[in-house]
This record gives C-alpha cells, sequence and structure tokens, in this order.
C-alpha cells in the first residue's frame, strides 16, 4: 500500500493547479497593489519546510525584484519581548501549512499592528494564521496527513511563483505557469534512486540559488523519513568548511538547475568528484547529470523559477523509497507528530 506521503506527493499536480485558479483574482489584485507601493523590506515567517519556502521567496524576490527580504528571528519577539522598527512601507510574508504555531501567529499579528502589510500563505484557512494576518493566500491542498509535508510545500512554491509572475513587468512566468501541473506530473516518474544511501550514515546536499531552499527541504526530509544525518548547504558555502568531512565515497546529492548559478556549480561538482566523494545528481541539465556517479534526471522546466517545484517533486518519491529500503515507515517518523507549536 502506498504511503501517505507517496500518496500526497501524487496530490501534488492537483494542488498547483487548483492552486492556480482559485488564487487568481486575489493574486492580481495584491500584485496590482504591490506594485503601486513596493515594500522597501520584506519580512518572512515560518518554521521547518515552511522557513524553506520563504527563503525560496527571498531568493525570487531579490534576484527578479530587487527587493530586500529578510527573515524573522520568532523569539525575539516571544521571548525577548522585542519589537524591532522596520521601514515603511513593508510586507511580511507568513508560510504555514496549519497556521498553528503561536511564535509565526504572534510576529503576524505584532508586525500588523505596526502597520506592516502580513500575508499569510497557509492551508487552512479557518487558522489562527490566517485569522491574524491582513491578506491570505489559501494553499488549497487540502487535508496533510503526512508528517512530512510535500504537496503543502509545493503549495507554497507555487503560490509565491504565482505571486512573482503578476509582479514581474514581462509575461514570461504568467505564460509558463499553466503548463506547471503537467510538468509536476512527469517529474513524479523521475529516473534513477537513492539506493547508494540504503546503508549510509549521512551526506551532504547542496543547492545553489533557486535550488538552495530545495536542498535544505530534502535534508529534512531524509532526517525525517528515512533517519539519515543529511546536512543542506550552499554549493558555495560548503567550500568554507563542510567539505573538510569528504571521504572517498562519501555521498553528496547536488541539486543543479540551468541559470545564472549552473557555471559556479559544475565547476563545485568537479572538484568534490576530484576529491572522492560520490555524486548524485538531481537536474535536468546534462552536463550536471553527466559528472554524477548516480544520475538522478528531472524534466525541464519551461523557466528557471518553476525549476525547484520539479527538483521536490522528484525527489519525494526517492526518499519514500529510501525509507522503506532502510526498514523504516516514512509516515511515521520517530518523536514527531503533524503539527508543531513552538513559542
Amino acid at each position: 500500500m502506498a504511503s501517505l506521503l507517496r500518496q500526497e506527493t501524487e496530490e501534488a499536480p492537483k494542488v498547483v493547479e487548483r492552486l492556480l485558479k482559485e488564487n487568481e483574482a486575489e493574486v492580481r489584485s495584491l500584485a496590482a497593489f504591490l506594485r503601486r507601493r513596493p515594500p522597501a523590506l520584506v519580512l518572512t515567517a515560518a518554521r521547518g519546510s515552511s522557513d524553506f519556502a520563504a527563503l525560496y521567496a527571498k531568493y525570487l524576490l531579490e534576484a527578479r525584484l530587487f527587493w530586500p527580504v529578510l527573515s524573522l528571528a520568532p523569539s525575539v519577539l516571544t521571548l525577548y519581548r522585542a519589537r524591532p522598527k522596520v521601514p515603511y512601507p513593508s510586507l511580511l510574508l507568513a508560510y504555514s501549512q496549519s497556521g498553528e504555531s503561536p511564535d509565526v501567529v504572534e510576529a503576524v499579528a505584532a508586525y500588523r499592528a505596526q502597520g506592516v502589510l502580513t500575508l499569510a500563505l497557509v492551508n487552512r484557512e479557518g487558522s489562527p494564521l490566517a485569522q491574524a494576518a491582513e491578506v491570505v493566500l489559501p494553499l488549497h491542498a487540502g487535508e496533510e496527513r503526512s508528517v512530512a509535508a510535500s504537496k503543502s510545500f509545493l503549495a507554497m512554491l507555487a503560490a509565491t511563483a504565482h505571486l512573482l509572475a503578476h509582479l514581474l513587468e514581462e509575461p514570461r512566468l504568467r505564460h509558463a505557469l499553466p503548463a506547471l501541473p503537467e510538468a509536476l506530473f512527469r517529474a513524479l516518474e523521475g529516473e534513477g534512486e537513492l539506493a547508494y544511501l540504503e546503508d549510509a550514515e549521512g551526506l551532504f546536499i547542496l543547492g545553489r540559488g533557486f535550488a538552495y531552499p530545495v536542498a535544505l527541504e530534502a535534508a529534512l526530509k531524509l532526517k525525517e523519513v528515512a533517519a539519515l544525518q543529511a546536512e543542506g548547504h550552499s554549493a558555495a558555502e560548503f567550500l568554507h568548511g563542510p567539505q573538510a568531512l569528504l571521504q572517498q565515497g562519501f555521498p553528496v546529492l547536488a541539486l543543479v538547475q540551468g541559470d545564472e548559478t549552473l557555471e559556479a556549480t559544475l565547476k563545485t561538482l568537479e572538484a568534490l568528484r576530484a576529491k572522492g566523494a560520490h555524486l548524485l545528481v538531481l537536474s535536468p541539465v546534462l552536463e550536471a547529470l553527466d559528472l554524477a556517479h548516480t544520475p538522478l534526471p528531472v524534466p525541464a522546466a519551461s523557466e528557471p523559477e518553476l525549476t525547484p517545484l520539479l527538483l521536490a517533486q522528484a525527489f519525494y518519491p526517492k526518499a519514500e523509497a529510501l525509507a522503506r529500503a532502510r526498514g523504516l515507515d516514512p509516515d511515521r517518523p520517530r518523536h514527531l507528530s503533524k503539527v508543531t507549536r513552538t513559542r
């Protein structure tokens, strides 16, 4: 029987299709407002996988709109009881599947009281987070029962790309979005497996630019479902210290996309291969796959901003299969529950 993780990963293309349709009017209106009054600063508030979706937003908004984005440390508000001042106008993006984490809710309420425009990207429209925010973009993922999130994470990325598409003056991303659900469906059947990791004790997962948040997400998923000590790193930051841990045959999973980061990433992979790392490469880029000991091809996205969604979608089934191969139930991660409430 298919695990909940596998079932919900397979639901993701329909979730994204529904999200793009149902949120279109609200996204158009919000984007028109933000184009008239662009924020001097964008804040993000999130935990876990949702925080990686927020990091994806940071890369998109800074690289494509030149809007500075700052990740909040919720404990500054909830434990230190501080209220840092922000410039006017500012925008706060809060990401959550459940919308129930008290620290994220408090951050939204505190900054809304300062006059910051607060936007919740949340799966539960009746949640405390949705009630605290001024604007809500529902994820339309339906009930998510798997402890390890998949479809809600992909919905967060899709909702972010949807907003960016309407913020950009050029129409290329808007024209690409309708094909995204079909591309996600094709990504489910990506070739290659993570069998090399069946007996592994640890690995590094690398990404650069738009792919980096998905590298962090992949590392979290392997901890959760496969009990594997996976460390996610920027492919650039990895060279500043962590690579000292490499030994012959040590696994490195690289998530590579064909955008402005490609040339630098290929050079990093060549260097890591020369140092004896076993390269697993998840990518639509042939030059990157050619450097892999374990190539994991992914369908190409029509626009680079959408490639991270295909990388994540292709990864989830492989993580689920690896968990089973390691004798674990991917739906029963140790010590974890579906909703985590922190302050």
